[in-house]
């Protein structure tokens, strides 16, 4: 059913969370000054964005990575939006969040801020609202059935709701809800790869809408159905014969993932507010076990200080589940050339090149919303002050 999002306002139920932001509100306003990079592992929040078709933020950020750690963006458009918000965005690009849409879009989140979740991320993912045609894309054909693959970087129940921009839209001109029509949904779809890892994701069998031609533009609301806590996601692509292909990373095209044999069909589906096409079995299954999810752990790394030849960092550990922690270890690569010096607050081991932080004998339990810090000072012989790749926060 071809219908436009504007026609289902004012149907969602608003819901209403009482959920303490202050802290995260004061910390979003010292992200550029600071270098502040926050990542999770568990239940804590669903972090997650389209990974195929690759969202605007992934795909910026696999265009960016190099070896060194450091964010470093050949894509124009990634480029662009790296000097107008930094990198912290793209150390995050699975935080494209609202923590309290409860399902709300058109009406809430005003038109041209869709792709940041109406700036309303705990980062500024705004300039990834750019209304430009250089943005990475991935190549698909109209009418076929693909495999979306949405990251699971941490999990969570809920329904993925799709939509596809109309024919006609052009990238040139800003995204607006009435550009939007609803190709249908999954509802706690399965996944494969562990929960807090890049490569982790639900996945599910999707039809793209038939005779489409030209560029276009998937759109992706992840509504958990334990929280207020929405996800959004952005998604170029190109109606024009592709399978997957990917262009404009590194400076050239990439072949698409390739997807996991079948083995079992993924749970049925509810639309948001219409009917979907019909789509076929899914082509790949769940593996037979899954990864467990070890908590409700956040952790959120910043600068502190820097000088020449070395830094001082901070972690914030935070309880976003329902019940009291008793162990926490959160765990990071430090960027090339970087060795911590010293470090309080907790119990640092290190192995092949990773740093490991376990809690005090004090600070092991954190209340559900509660929090610890541990801090450390580090010397670098490189400058790089961040983690080299995603860091992990785990309970036991």
């Amino acid at each position: 059913m071809d219908h436009g999002l504007g026609d289902v306002a004012g149907k969602v139920t608003t819901l209403k969370r009482n959920r303490q932001l202050s802290l995260m509100a004061v910390l979003a306003t010292l992200v550029s000054a600071l270098g502040i990079v926050f990542l999770t592992q568990g239940s804590a929040q669903a972090h997650g964005v389209a990974m195929s078709p690759g969202s605007r933020t992934y795909l910026c950020y696999e265009d960016a990575k190099t070896s060194t750690g450091a964010l470093v963006p050949t894509n124009p458009a990634c480029a662009a939006a790296v000097a107008q918000s930094g990198t912290t965005p793209l150390y995050n690009w699975f935080a494209v969040l609202d923590s309290n849409a409860g399902g709300r879009n058109v009406g809430y989140v005003p038109d041209g801020t869709i792709c940041s979740a109406g700036n309303k991320s705990p980062y500024d993912f705004s300039a990834y609202n750019a209304a430009r045609d250089d943005w990475p894309r991935t190549h698909l054909t109209s009418g076929s059935t693909i495999q979306l693959q949405y990251s699971n970087w941490a999990a969570h129940p809920g329904t993925f709701h799709v939509y596809v921009t109309k024919q006609g839209w052009s990238p040139t001109t800003p995204l607006a809800w009435a550009d939007l029509v609803d190709i249908g949904s999954s509802t706690n779809p399965p996944a494969v790869g562990s929960p807090g890892a890049d490569g982790g994701h639900y996945y599910w069998d999707q039809a793209l809408p038939s005779g489409r031609t030209g560029d276009a533009l998937l759109f992706i609301q992840w509504v958990r159905s334990d929280s207020n806590e929405n996800f959004f996601s952005c998604s170029d692509i190109a109606f024009d014969g592709g399978h997957g292909e990917v262009t404009g990373i590194h400076n050239g095209s990439t072949t698409p993932p390739t997807s996991q044999p079948p083995t079992s069909q993924p749970p049925t589906s509810q639309p948001p507010t219409s009917q979907p096409p019909t789509s076929q079995p899914p082509t790949s299954q769940p593996p037979t076990s899954m990864p467990p999810v070890d908590g409700d752990c956040m952790a959120m790394y910043s600068v502190t200080n820097s000088w020449s030849g070395g830094f001082q960092g901070s972690v914030e550990v935070m309880n976003h589940g329902t019940s009291p922690s008793s162990h926490w270890t959160v765990t990071w690569k430090p960027g090339d050339g970087t060795q911590i010096s010293s470090l309080w607050n907790g119990v640092l081991t290190t192995s092949n090149g990773n740093a490991s932080v376990t809690n005090a004998a004090y600070n092991g339990t954190i209340a559900p919303d509660g929090n610890t810090t541990f801090g450390f000072t580090a010397n670098s012989s490189s400058g790089i002050n961040l983690p080299n790749g995603s860091i992990t926060c785990t309970f036991s």
